[in-house]
């Protein structure tokens, strides 16, 4: 089972935002139905076999609050779909599978979750948004203002102010390509 959604390496929280996505044909949703949200926690990584209806209803309420977060951020000036409480669903989302570690006697250490492996995905990828939206990253999400995108996706190369100042850097001097001619009386 797969997705049908773009899967573009960025981001967990932006994969999910992105699993609605716009083509000339016009708007789709990779998690429609409990079967497509499957395909996609699947395919991005999570040992999911079948996502119960009311955890992928939970999963698209996730997303919708992500996406209406990152259009706050990045200033998105698109029309907005959706007026949930952005903060409490992610908040409730991080919360739907606490996990706690557990110190076995050889030393090692086992990460132990009392819930599923779908409320366990729901709830990384809700934790992966928080410091999505609480560090670095937040200042390099964009909205895609492609006519029709409706993508957001994380900066990765510098800003132009900054390769202008790797620009303006004076350069090291280069070492000449040859040893200049010895004088007349310092030779060997």
């Amino acid at each position: 089972m797969g997705t049908n959604a773009p899967l573009l390496g960025e981001p967990l929280p932006v994969e999910l935002m992105n699993t609605i996505w716009a083509d000339r044909n016009g708007g789709y949703d990779a998690l429609s139905t409990p079967a497509e949200t499957t395909g996609w926690l699947q395919a991005t990584g999570h040992d999911v076999t079948q996502a119960p209806a009311d955890l992928a209803l939970q999963l698209r309420e996730l997303r919708d609050a992500l996406r209406q977060l990152a259009a706050d951020a990045t200033d998105d000036p698109r029309p907005r779909t959706s007026n949930v409480d952005a903060l409490a669903v992610v908040n409730r989302a991080c919360a739907l599978a606490p996990s706690w570690s557990s110190l076995n006697t050889d030393g090692s250490v086992v990460r132990i979750c009392a819930r599923t492996t779908t409320e366990q995905a729901i709830s990384k990828i809700a934790e992966q948004a928080v410091s999505l939206f609480s560090g670095d990253h937040r200042s390099r999400l964009r909205a895609c203002l492609a006519p029709g995108c409706v993508l957001f996706f994380v900066r990765q190369h510098p800003p132009p102010r900054m390769v202008l100042r790797l620009l303006r850097q004076p350069r090291p001097r280069r070492p000449p390509l040859r040893p200049p001619p010895l004088k007349p009386g310092t030779g060997p």
